[in-house]
Protein backbone atom coordinates (compact mmCIF):
# COMPACT_ATOMS: atom_id res chain seq x y z
CA UNK A 1 0.00 0.00 0.00
CA UNK A 2 3.08 2.34 0.75
CA UNK A 3 4.17 1.85 -2.47
CA UNK A 4 1.13 2.62 -4.24
CA UNK A 5 0.74 5.71 -2.03
CA UNK A 6 4.20 6.78 -3.42
CA UNK A 7 3.93 5.52 -7.20
CA UNK A 8 1.42 8.08 -6.99
CA UNK A 9 2.65 10.17 -5.44
CA UNK A 10 5.19 10.56 -7.93
CA UNK A 11 3.00 10.76 -10.69
CA UNK A 12 0.55 12.95 -9.90
CA UNK A 13 3.45 15.45 -8.67
CA UNK A 14 5.17 15.29 -11.77
CA UNK A 15 2.60 15.22 -14.37
CA UNK A 16 1.10 18.20 -12.53
CA UNK A 17 4.53 20.06 -11.77
CA UNK A 18 5.63 19.14 -15.29
CA UNK A 19 2.22 20.63 -16.62
CA UNK A 20 2.82 23.73 -14.73
CA UNK A 21 5.99 24.80 -15.18
CA UNK A 22 4.70 25.69 -18.88
CA UNK A 23 1.55 26.96 -19.00
CA UNK A 24 0.83 30.30 -19.21
CA UNK A 25 -0.06 30.81 -15.51
CA UNK A 26 3.42 30.27 -14.51
CA UNK A 27 5.07 32.80 -16.97
CA UNK A 28 2.36 35.09 -15.55
CA UNK A 29 3.41 34.60 -12.28
CA UNK A 30 7.03 35.39 -13.48
CA UNK A 31 5.87 38.32 -14.67
CA UNK A 32 4.14 39.57 -11.27
CA UNK A 33 7.48 38.59 -9.63
CA UNK A 34 9.60 41.00 -11.27
CA UNK A 35 6.89 44.05 -9.75
CA UNK A 36 6.53 42.48 -6.77
CA UNK A 37 7.85 41.39 -3.44
CA UNK A 38 8.50 37.15 -4.44
CA UNK A 39 7.65 36.42 -0.90
CA UNK A 40 4.49 37.87 -0.69
CA UNK A 41 3.37 37.42 -4.08
CA UNK A 42 4.22 33.38 -3.49
CA UNK A 43 2.03 33.53 -0.48
CA UNK A 44 -1.10 34.63 -2.39
CA UNK A 45 -0.26 32.47 -5.38
CA UNK A 46 0.12 29.48 -3.20
CA UNK A 47 -3.18 30.43 -1.38
CA UNK A 48 -5.21 30.49 -4.30
CA UNK A 49 -3.53 26.97 -5.63
CA UNK A 50 -4.35 24.78 -2.48
CA UNK A 51 -7.82 26.09 -2.74
CA UNK A 52 -8.50 25.30 -6.74
CA UNK A 53 -6.53 21.84 -5.85
CA UNK A 54 -8.80 21.32 -2.71
CA UNK A 55 -11.56 22.46 -4.62
CA UNK A 56 -10.70 19.61 -7.20
CA UNK A 57 -9.99 17.12 -5.01
CA UNK A 58 -13.26 17.33 -2.69
CA UNK A 59 -15.46 18.25 -5.70
CA UNK A 60 -13.88 18.66 -9.16
CA UNK A 61 -16.59 16.53 -10.89
CA UNK A 62 -19.44 18.29 -9.43
CA UNK A 63 -17.53 21.78 -9.41
CA UNK A 64 -16.74 21.89 -13.09
CA UNK A 65 -19.94 20.38 -14.24
CA UNK A 66 -21.43 23.51 -12.57
CA UNK A 67 -19.23 26.20 -13.64
CA UNK A 68 -18.67 24.17 -17.49
CA UNK A 69 -21.17 27.15 -18.61
CA UNK A 70 -19.40 29.96 -16.60
CA UNK A 71 -15.84 29.28 -17.46
CA UNK A 72 -15.63 31.80 -20.69
CA UNK A 73 -16.40 34.17 -17.62
CA UNK A 74 -13.76 33.17 -15.23
CA UNK A 75 -11.58 32.49 -18.28
CA UNK A 76 -12.39 36.00 -19.90
CA UNK A 77 -11.66 37.57 -16.53
CA UNK A 78 -8.14 36.12 -15.60
CA UNK A 79 -7.45 37.43 -19.61
CA UNK A 80 -8.92 40.89 -18.83
CA UNK A 81 -7.34 41.35 -15.51
CA UNK A 82 -3.59 40.73 -16.54
CA UNK A 83 -4.37 42.91 -19.82
CA UNK A 84 -5.45 45.68 -17.11
CA UNK A 85 -2.47 45.13 -15.60
CA UNK A 86 -0.11 45.11 -18.26
CA UNK A 87 -1.77 48.59 -19.73
CA UNK A 88 -1.42 49.85 -16.32
CA UNK A 89 2.02 49.06 -16.64
CA UNK A 90 2.14 50.48 -19.95
CA UNK A 91 0.78 53.44 -19.33
CA UNK A 92 1.64 54.95 -15.61
CA UNK A 93 4.96 55.73 -15.20
CA UNK A 94 7.06 54.21 -12.51
CA UNK A 95 7.41 56.99 -10.41
CA UNK A 96 3.37 57.78 -10.36
CA UNK A 97 2.50 53.56 -9.07
CA UNK A 98 2.06 53.20 -5.79
CA UNK A 99 4.90 50.94 -4.13
CA UNK A 100 3.85 47.39 -3.73
CA UNK A 101 2.92 46.36 -0.10
CA UNK A 102 2.66 43.58 1.54
CA UNK A 103 -1.51 42.98 0.87
CA UNK A 104 -1.34 44.01 -2.81
CA UNK A 105 1.64 41.94 -3.68
CA UNK A 106 -0.77 38.71 -2.30
CA UNK A 107 -3.43 40.29 -3.81
CA UNK A 108 -1.85 40.02 -7.21
CA UNK A 109 -0.54 36.51 -6.49
CA UNK A 110 -4.06 35.37 -5.31
CA UNK A 111 -6.12 37.24 -8.11
CA UNK A 112 -4.24 36.17 -10.82
CA UNK A 113 -3.96 32.04 -9.90
CA UNK A 114 -7.34 31.87 -8.42
CA UNK A 115 -9.07 33.67 -11.93
CA UNK A 116 -6.60 31.56 -14.60
CA UNK A 117 -6.74 28.15 -12.96
CA UNK A 118 -10.14 27.72 -11.83
CA UNK A 119 -11.16 25.23 -14.67
CA UNK A 120 -7.14 25.21 -15.83
CA UNK A 121 -5.56 22.27 -17.18
CA UNK A 122 -4.10 21.49 -14.01
CA UNK A 123 -7.07 21.50 -11.94
CA UNK A 124 -8.84 19.25 -14.94
CA UNK A 125 -6.26 16.78 -14.58
CA UNK A 126 -6.48 16.47 -10.69
CA UNK A 127 -10.19 15.93 -11.20
CA UNK A 128 -8.77 13.12 -13.43
CA UNK A 129 -6.47 11.54 -11.42
CA UNK A 130 -9.07 11.49 -8.34
CA UNK A 131 -11.64 9.50 -10.79
CA UNK A 132 -7.84 7.19 -11.72
CA UNK A 133 -6.98 6.80 -8.04
CA UNK A 134 -10.20 6.17 -6.09
CA UNK A 135 -9.51 6.70 -2.16
CA UNK A 136 -6.53 8.15 -3.07
CA UNK A 137 -7.12 11.49 -2.32
CA UNK A 138 -5.37 12.81 0.64
CA UNK A 139 -2.18 11.70 -1.74
CA UNK A 140 -3.60 13.27 -5.10
CA UNK A 141 -4.30 16.22 -3.16
CA UNK A 142 -0.89 16.84 -1.50
CA UNK A 143 1.39 15.76 -4.34
CA UNK A 144 -0.92 18.15 -7.21
CA UNK A 145 -0.11 21.23 -3.99
CA UNK A 146 3.10 20.54 -3.88
CA UNK A 147 3.92 20.22 -6.94
CA UNK A 148 2.21 23.88 -8.33
CA UNK A 149 3.50 25.27 -4.75
CA UNK A 150 6.81 24.34 -5.89
CA UNK A 151 6.65 25.69 -9.19
CA UNK A 152 4.97 28.88 -8.07
CA UNK A 153 8.02 28.87 -5.91
CA UNK A 154 10.51 28.61 -8.49
CA UNK A 155 8.54 31.16 -11.08
CA UNK A 156 8.80 33.92 -7.93
CA UNK A 157 12.69 33.35 -7.27
CA UNK A 158 12.90 34.00 -11.19
CA UNK A 159 10.85 36.97 -11.78
CA UNK A 160 12.77 38.66 -8.51
CA UNK A 161 16.81 37.30 -9.53
CA UNK A 162 15.40 38.68 -13.03
CA UNK A 163 14.13 41.93 -11.82
CA UNK A 164 17.85 41.96 -9.86
CA UNK A 165 19.76 41.67 -12.99
CA UNK A 166 18.16 43.28 -15.41
CA UNK A 167 17.73 46.78 -16.66
CA UNK A 168 14.37 48.46 -15.02
CA UNK A 169 13.36 49.99 -18.50
CA UNK A 170 14.06 46.92 -20.53
CA UNK A 171 12.68 44.60 -17.98
CA UNK A 172 9.51 46.73 -17.94
CA UNK A 173 8.93 46.46 -21.80
CA UNK A 174 9.48 42.29 -21.33
CA UNK A 175 7.33 42.57 -18.40
CA UNK A 176 4.90 44.07 -20.74
CA UNK A 177 5.26 41.66 -23.47
CA UNK A 178 4.99 38.59 -21.36
CA UNK A 179 1.79 39.91 -19.55
CA UNK A 180 0.03 41.24 -22.75
CA UNK A 181 0.82 38.24 -24.63
CA UNK A 182 -0.61 36.23 -21.57
CA UNK A 183 -3.53 37.74 -21.51
CA UNK A 184 -4.23 37.46 -25.19
CA UNK A 185 -3.74 33.41 -25.09
CA UNK A 186 -5.88 32.97 -22.43
CA UNK A 187 -8.73 35.51 -23.77
CA UNK A 188 -8.07 33.46 -27.11
CA UNK A 189 -8.59 30.44 -24.85
CA UNK A 190 -11.87 31.74 -23.44
CA UNK A 191 -13.37 32.26 -26.40
CA UNK A 192 -12.48 28.97 -28.32
CA UNK A 193 -10.22 26.29 -26.37
CA UNK A 194 -9.94 24.57 -29.12
CA UNK A 195 -7.51 27.47 -30.87
CA UNK A 196 -4.79 27.02 -27.72
CA UNK A 197 -2.89 23.99 -27.28
CA UNK A 198 -3.76 22.09 -24.40
CA UNK A 199 -0.53 22.53 -22.54
CA UNK A 200 -0.87 26.54 -22.76
CA UNK A 201 -4.47 26.38 -21.61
Amino acid sequence: MATDALTVFVLVFAVIGGTEFIDRTNFALIGLATKHPPGRLWAGAGSAFVITTAIAVGAGGVFLAAVGPHLFYLRLGGGLFLLGYATFLALVPAADRPVPGITSAFRAGFLTILLLELGDTTMILVVLFIGSFPGAYLVVGLAASLALLLVAASACLLGGRIARRVDPERLERYVIVVLFAVAVVTIVYALDPALVPPLLG
